[in-house]
């Protein structure tokens, strides 16, 4: 039953991702960008031919292939029970969603469609596949360092 929620959750963020590039590319790639918060944030239209923060531009078969190698082994970790339900596996889900959004742009656009600009910071545009991609990884980190911290106090309490 946890598979198939899995799956269905994944569906739905890729899904929810490819609608907002749709309406992104029929109605923000013509005006270029649009201003929702003055001073703090903006749609703008990029189209990515590389990875996060604008590295490897122009490689796209690259990116394309490692981002599906690095999908296989997210899926078989999942699927194969090597991660057990729970924050971790969560997470993962995410991960995968916002993998495979971004691998559909690639391969079927030629790059990845960026929108979201930050204007109070100097930040590269990116997109909701991104988001879920960079959430997912930063809750893992997070989990892990809270992880390693707790199991210290464990082992210095039971030292002393």
């Amino acid at each position: 039953m946890i598979y198939l929620i899995s799956v269905i959750a994944t569906v739905v963020l890729v899904a929810l991702d490819q609608l907002i590039k749709f309406f992104v590319c029929a109605d923000l790639k013509p005006i270029g960008e649009k201003m929702l918060i003055p001073g703090f944030l903006q749609l703008n239209y990029v189209e990515n031919t590389g990875a996060m923060m604008g590295f490897m531009q122009g490689q796209t078969a690259i990116m394309t292939v490692a981002s599906v190698i690095i999908l296989v082994v997210l899926f078989v970790l999942i699927f194969t029970k090597k991660i057990r339900f729970g924050f971790i596996y969560c997470c993962l889900i995410m991960i995968a969603s916002g993998g495979i959004g971004n691998i559909i742009d690639r391969i079927f656009r030629g790059f990845v469609v960026d929108y979201i600009e930050v204007l109070f910071v100097d930040f590269y545009v990116f997109n909701f596949a991104d988001c879920l991609v960079t959430v997912g990884s930063f809750l893992i980190i997070g989990y892990e360092i809270f992880e390693i911290i707790r199991d210290n106090k464990k082992k210095g309490s039971s030292n002393g």
